[in-house]
């Protein structure tokens, strides 16, 4: 469970503690445990079986695919996976690939619904990019309409392993990931993934074997 789980939970039983001692009203004291129960649950964080083998990238989220596309970006044809987490999905975020982190971007923005298309430039969000040994793949983490904080514990330089937890967004929002555009998709629009464990695109090329304990 993530700590902010663990906090929320724990103040709310106090005060459900204080509303019951000053009340012994069942009902008003329900209010607050049902909401510690919640905060429990959604700050959850199961353990997941990392799939190995080189040129895998797999999900930073749990969530729905919405979109799986080939786009035109200023450094070329790029492959977006757009995975949408809604409240009841898993919010902690995992590193798509192994290698070494080379820019992490904060940009500050709007909370607009994070399955509206225009949310990927507009809403606030962090922009990481991973050079995996040969190409590079990068993810947005996107706020959404209920999401009002991201959480991203990477640096620039330093080096992860592919699942690695990373972060979270807290209370619906929004994830995309930008690949090379031979990836060889796995997924589709529809597909509901796992983040570490559910493999959204395979590169087959010479370039993407392992450089890192042979998890790339």
């Amino acid at each position: 469970m993530v700590r902010d789980g663990i906090l929320y939970g724990a103040a709310l039983l106090v005060v459900a503690v204080i509303v019951w001692f000053s009340t012994q009203f069942v009902w008003l004291t329900a209010i607050p445990v049902l909401l510690a129960l919640f905060f429990l649950w959604f700050f959850r964080d199961p353990t997941r079986s990392i799939p190995t083998g080189p040129g895998l990238i797999v999900s930073p989220g749990d969530g729905k695919v919405e979109e799986a596309e080939w786009i035109e970006t200023t450094e070329g044809n790029r492959v977006r996976i757009t995975i949408f987490l809604s409240v009841f999905n898993v919010h902690v975020n995992r590193v798509p690939v192994g290698g070494v982190v080379t820019s992490v971007e904060r940009r500050e923005g709007l909370f607009l619904n994070a399955m509206k298309p225009e949310s990927a430039v507009l809403n606030e969000q962090t922009m990481i990019a991973i050079d995996a040994g040969g190409y590079t793949v990068a993810f947005k983490q996107i706020a959404g309409l209920l999401a009002r904080r991201i959480v991203c514990n990477l640096k620039v330089g330093q080096r992860v392993e592919r699942g690695q937890r990373m972060g979270l967004i807290k209370f619906g929002s929004r994830v995309d990931v930008l690949m090379p555009a031979d990836a060889e998709l796995r997924v589709q629009t529809g597909d509901h993934v796992k983040g570490g464990s559910s493999v959204l695109a395979v590169l087959r090329r010479d370039d993407a074997s392992p450089t890192t304990g042979g998890n790339q």
